[in-house]
């Protein structure tokens, strides 16, 4: 049996439900950092096929936010949800997740470290253990 995660926007109007998640990782990229307003984010990757869109909002607006990906939120609360790759990849935001505290999926890697002002890389890191 699979453990099933759930989770959504602020508002409640867009909700998911994903199974057999892939690659938890932390990014700091430029583009992570404006659609998350954070300087880091934690992010839990699925197939397509494993994420189910729950909510009365249906599937998330998308912005297209590179060649290969597009960023999806709230079209009601703004909230950020995640990004959809073109390849069959789906990328949820740890922030939006019912449950806060995952521990079977800690972050594997972190990407775009350099991208990240060098205060908050000493921070980061140093508390990464």
């Amino acid at each position: 049996m699979h453990k099933t995660f759930t989770g959504g926007c602020l508002c409640g109007n867009i909700r998911f439900e994903a199974i057999n998640p892939l690659h938890p990782h932390t990014c700091s990229c430029d583009i992570c950092q404006k659609h998350t307003g954070a300087l880091t984010a934690m992010w839990f990757e699925f197939t397509k096929e494993n994420v189910k869109w729950t909510g009365e909002g249906g599937v998330p607006s998308t912005f297209r936010s590179s060649a290969y990906s597009s960023r999806s939120f709230c079209p009601r609360c703004g909230s950020s949800v995640g990004a959809i790759d073109d390849e069959p990849t789906l990328a949820l935001l740890a922030g939006g997740f019912d449950e806060g505290n995952v521990p079977e999926l800690p972050p594997a890697y972190h990407s775009f470290d350099d991208m990240a002002p060098a205060w908050w890389r000493s921070l980061f890191f140093k508390n990464r253990g």
